[in-house]
């Protein structure tokens, strides 16, 4: 069973910078596409970013394009999530996700019915 492990959370100022880290220990993270969400408390879990296997095309959601960037390294076999000028509306638990499906499927953001595996999070408090 293929375990996502999610790291890099933490707690910082607005304005801030972060990246996020997302490996599969045991797993080859090349034959998925992997999703980021972001849950607040109180609100229901959003779709962040998503990039493919194949290709590597990316796509985001609108309140982070442009701040955020995913990216991932098939010798690491970890995919990232960089956080950058950061706004309090950013906190929450954030995750990722390994899909199998092709491009365009609902593109940009793929919905959490697509991808097969979670992890368990890992928390982002951005504070003003």
């Amino acid at each position: 069973q293929l375990q996502l492990v999610e790291s890099g959370g933490g707690l910082l100022q607005a304005g801030g910078s972060l990246t996020l880290s997302c490996s599969a220990p045991g797993f080859n993270l090349d034959f998925y596409a992997i999703g980021w969400f972001r849950q607040a408390p109180g609100k229901e879990r959003e779709g962040v970013s998503c990039i493919m296997n194949i290709g590597g095309q990316t796509g985001y959601a609108d309140s982070v394009k442009g701040r955020f960037i995913t990216s991932r390294d098939s010798v690491k076999n970890t995919a990232y999530l960089q956080l950058n000028n950061l706004i309090p509306e950013d906190t929450g638990v954030y995750f990722c996700a390994a899909g199998k499906f092709t491009y365009g499927t609902d593109w940009p953001l793929p919905p959490p019915r697509e991808y097969d595996w979670w992890g368990r999070g890992t928390q982002v408090t951005v504070s003003s």
